[in-house]
Formats: C-alpha cells, structure tokens, sequence
C-alpha cells in the first residue's frame, strides 16, 4: 500500500474571495466578482451585479457522515484544503495523493456560469482571469501536484480556440466542457459549429473532461424517491453522453482525447458490448459510420474513465480496457474517502498485477494527459504514499461537527431521506440566485 503511487483525474475546488486579485488588468479590476456575507453567515458571490449561489455545496470533506445532508454555505464551514492551495497540498499528502486534476465550483463544473452573462467581453475577460489564477497560482504552487485544467468561453468559437491555444502556451493541456452543450443552449457537438475547436484541441494535445451534471442531469425519480435511489444512478448517469460522444465523426479526423469525469467504469463491458451489437445489427439502415473501426476501438482509442470504489469493474478490467482505467478521489465531495484513499484503493486493486495496479493508479492518467509528475517531484521515490505521508505528520484529520439544517427534522421515528428535501433544500440555499445586487 504504502508504495502506490495515487494521481486523481476528479477532485474539485471551491474558489477563495481573493481569487481575482492579481489577474485582472488595473482596467479590468472593476469586473471582478466579489464573494459577501449574508447577515445569516453565508457567503454568496456577486457576478455581473447578481448573485449566484454558493459554491461550496456538497464540499463535506472532514465532517461526520451524519452531516453529509447539511449542505456548507461558508467558507468557515469547510476544511481550509477545500479553498487553500497550501492546506490542499496537505490533504493530497495525508491521503497518498501524487497529483489532482481540479474541476471549478461556483462557475459551475464546465464554466458555464459565464454563458448566462449578457456583457459577452466581461466573460471572457473573466474566463481568462480564472484560468490563470487556475494555473499560475493553484497549479503552479507546487509544480507536479495539480494537472491544470481550463475553462472555456465556449459560447464564443474565435474566442475558445484563442483561449486554448493561450492557456496551452502556458502549459495547460487540459480543458472541461458540458458533456451535452445543448442543454446549455448550445449546438449539438455534432455541429459543424464546434469544428475548429475540435482542431484546436488536436492542435494543442489538449484533453477534453466532461464531467457528470454538466450538461445532462442525473434525474430525479420522485419527490419521495429516497436520495439514495439518485446517488446510486448519479455517476453512471453519464453513460447517455458517453454514447453521444462516441459517435463524434470528429474522432476518426483527430487524436482527441476525451475523459469521463465521476462515471465510473464497472458499466462499461455492457455498453461496449451494446455498441457493438446495435452497430452490427442497425448500420444497415442507420449508416452509422466508425471509420471502419469498431465502437469498442474508436472508445479505447479515445476515452478515459475513471472509479472511486468500484470493484466489479476491475474484477472485469479485460472487458472495460486496462490502459483507459484512472482513479478519482473526489474531493472534497461527500464520496471521497479522503484520509484513507491509500487503504481503500489498494483493498480495491490488490488482486491485480503489479503493472495493472501502476496503469490504474496513476499510469494511464500521467500518460493521457501527458503530465510527468515524477520529473517535477525529483524523482518516483518521492511520489509514493509512503514518502507523500512522511511529510503529513502535523495534518490534524480528526472531524469536525459543524451541524446545522439537516434535510429532515430529527423526530423518534426516522425516515429516509428524499430527492424532495434535498432539492428543497437546495432550492433554499439557491432562492437568491440572479438577483440584482447594488454595487
């Protein structure tokens, strides 16, 4: 165990109030948005002149997991690794953790948050801004221990592939964009529309992440439905834009590369499987076109998935693809297994081989998004769990109870709890989301 070596291809931030400061030019200072307080003790930022909703949600890293259904609404009410580049690269220590690749918070998984915004030059211009707070200052910390990752002003084709060939010629190689822009209002990607962005993306060897819940989203059955029910369909509900993108023509013209963030993989023998047949079976009168390769070549060719705990998966790795195999630690989410990932993972992978465990550790993430760790730490043997711990003694990872409004009342008699109390409850915390603020 303690001679793994961990890289996270899904972890998050939660961005601090100064994230600004610094990367916007003296005449675009006024732009910047600003995180406030509300007099209840939530912090909220301010974008455009309107307010969006907390950032943090669902960021419950070191907290008992009674309190994974009360919702952070301050910085203060999380573990300072959440927002801290400093802190993080202490939790990333404790918990074995090489190397991250972060998604963003409050501008939403992909960035999008900028789409909605009316002033189109003031987005960009805070597109860009974010991106190099992203990676010159979290990143460019502390070199081989985050993978940068872009945001795009993606309603904008001149612009996005000016920003990826800017933020390529800083060193990020890696983008995150809406699993299904249509949801976005958007074209579709099979739109000659995104063409030249598909080429900058060659051009630049820059990986495409599409995270789940940004575009498509995992339904809610019911309102009675128990939350369990949506949290159990929520990672492999990215299967629907998997098969989307599959059938992306602009595959068979360039070496994308493209990364299913937080879907797991233990579903994946069945949806090749299923590629297949529908392909064997329907191309007659479908005249879907591969290339004249298979769908389970194009997605090997192509795609990286990713598993938090998923055993089935690699009790079946044959099937799924042992060099398209990365792990997520998710962080600082309510599924991380953050301080134990080590103990986990090695539960979870020991039965493989040895050059099996080193592909899905860390292996096939530092290759697909060719980022070499091991130069910029001095060497492997400073990148193991064991020499990544030694530096983590003083890391205190006790939890800490914060309480506060719990999705159900606490009667003699509990119940399950529903999608129905956690959308209100979320609808609670969001109710003052666009709302014009005075300056």
């Amino acid at each position: 165990m303690e001679d793994l070596i961990i890289v996270s291809v899904d972890d998050h931030i939660v961005e601090p109030g100064d994230m600004w400061d610094g990367h916007l030019s003296v005449q675009h200072k006024h732009l910047a948005p600003k995180m406030l307080r509300d007099p209840d003790g939530s912090d909220y930022w301010v974008f455009e002149g309107r307010r969006a909703a907390q950032g943090g949600l669902n960021a419950v890293v070191g907290r008992p997991k009674e309190e994974y259904g009360m919702e952070p609404v301050a910085l203060d009410q999380m573990r300072k690794g959440v927002y801290n580049i400093d802190a993080r690269i202490e939790d990333m220590n404790v918990n074995g953790i090489l190397t991250s690749l972060n998604f963003p918070s409050i501008v939403t998984f992909d960035g999008g948050l900028f789409l909605s915004f009316e002033n189109k030059e003031t987005a960009r211009i805070l597109v860009s801004a974010y991106n190099d707070w992203h990676i010159d200052e979290w990143c460019g910390s502390y070199p081989g221990r985050n993978i940068p990752n872009a945001i795009l002003p993606y309603w904008d084709i001149p612009a996005t592939v000016a920003e990826i060939e800017r933020v390529a010629k800083k060193g990020c190689h890696s983008i995150t964009f809406s699993d299904n822009p249509t949801a976005k209002g958007q074209p579709s990607i099979h739109d000659a529309h995104w063409a030249p962005m598909w080429k900058a993306c060659a051009d630049n060897e820059v990986v495409i992440n599409i995270h789940i819940g940004s575009g498509a989203q995992a339904p809610h059955a019911s309102p009675l439905t128990p939350i369990e029910a949506w949290i159990t369909t929520m990672p492999i509900s990215i299967v629907n834009s998997a098969a989307d993108w599959l059938h992306l023509q602009a595959l068979h013209q360039y070496p994308l590369k493209i990364s299913l963030s937080e879907g797991g993989i233990g579903w994946i023998p069945y949806f090749l499987e299923r590629a297949e047949y529908t392909h064997n079976h329907h191309k007659a009168w479908t005249h879907a076109n591969f290339g004249g390769k298979t769908p389970t070549e194009i997605f090997r060719e192509h795609f990286l998935t990713c598993f938090i705990e998923d055993k089935f998966g690699l009790d079946n790795l044959g099937a799924v693809g042992e060099d398209i195999v990365a792990y997520e630690c998710d962080y600082p989410h309510s599924d991380t297994q953050w301080p134990r990932v080590p103990e986990h993972l090695y539960d979870t992978v020991k039965h493989l081989s040895d050059a099996q465990i080193d592909k899905v550790t860390h292996l096939n993430a530092l290759k697909f998004y060719n980022y070499d760790a091991f130069d910029k730490m001095g060497g492997r043997e400073n990148c193991t769990v064991k020499a990544l711990r030694a530096q983590a003694g003083h890391v205190n990872t006790d939890e800490v109870a914060l309480a506060g409004a719990a999705p159900v009342e606490k009667g003699a008699e509990p119940r399950p709890v529903t999608s129905g109390d956690i959308l209100a409850m979320f609808a609670s915390v969001n109710a003052k989301s666009n709302e014009k603020v005075e300056a």
